[in-house]
């Protein structure tokens, strides 16, 4: 479950069972300074916080002020290269290639972006340790979500919950035979996640949020909230990039107060 601040334009996760003292969100497309093609899609600015989209840079940092306003500190912004690398959030300078992140400090905070993967954001029940991770399918597929679980525990974390922020949904994120072959090797239930296309052999409908579920609870993280929000099918609300190709990046971002 999620709930929409309209003051702030922002989604809150609602994750049952998550400490009072942890802080999360994510971004939405509108609200911004961002012209077309990163605008909000109906003649305002958008609020793209991505830097290597072609965007101007002063609208970039103009974006990014603002969000600064939400948070204790900077995030730790990642350079995201769909792969499954962990870093600490706490010594993130420059921008690393990575794919998430963790934290134990407070006001350290954790960031990703997306415009159709899925983000995922992770706390532990005692309030000690927080993560965030990007989960493109060729992530998912490589352990990202499991990584970051990974770290997580060896930084001290207890049970972990999980929160599925906006990606591409079901109907909308056709995919390929290398694709299912990718997951079903890791487990033969996958299978149940692709959903084959009529009249087009070769091509299934993927669910990645089905997909992140399974791979979450055979790491053993059984209380996971959100997904549900399509990227592609709400314009109004997400930059996608399989619906537009150039356009803004959002951001899900989680700490400790």
């Amino acid at each position: 479950m999620s709930g929409f601040d309209k003051a702030a334009n922002v989604i809150i996760p609602d994750w049952i069972g998550a400490p009072a003292n942890i802080g999360a969100l994510s971004t939405l497309r509108p609200g911004g300074a961002s012209r077309a093609p990163y605008d909000d899609g109906c003649g305002g600015g958008g609020f793209n916080l991505g830097v290597h989209v072609g965007d101007r840079p002063g609208d970039v940092e103009q974006n990014r002020a603002q969000l600064q306003r939400m948070l204790p500190a900077q995030p730790a912004w990642l350079a995201q290269v769909h792969g499954a690398r962990v870093v600490d959030a706490a010594g993130v300078t420059d921008a690393p290639q990575a794919d998430a992140s963790f934290a134990t400090q407070a006001g350290v905070v954790c960031a990703i972006q997306t415009a159709d993967c899925l983000p995922v954001l992770f706390c532990d029940a005692a309030g000690k340790v927080v993560g965030a991770a990007h989960a493109g399918w060729r992530g998912l597929a490589g352990g990202v979500l499991e990584n970051t679980i990974a770290a997580m525990r060896n930084a001290g974390a207890g049970d972990i919950l999980a929160w599925l922020g906006p990606a591409i949904g079901p109907q909308r994120f056709e995919v390929g035979e290398d694709v299912v072959a990718a997951f079903v090797n890791l487990d033969g239930q996958a299978q149940t996640a692709f959903t084959p296309v009529a009249g087009r052999s070769g091509k299934y409908l993927a669910d990645i949020c089905r997909l992140a579920r399974m791979r979450l609870a055979k790491a053993g993280v059984r209380q996971v909230h959100g997904g549900g929000m399509c990227t592609v099918e709400d314009g109004r609300r997400f930059y996608s990039y399989r619906r537009d190709r150039v356009t803004g990046r959002m951001a899900s971002l989680i700490w400790i107060k």
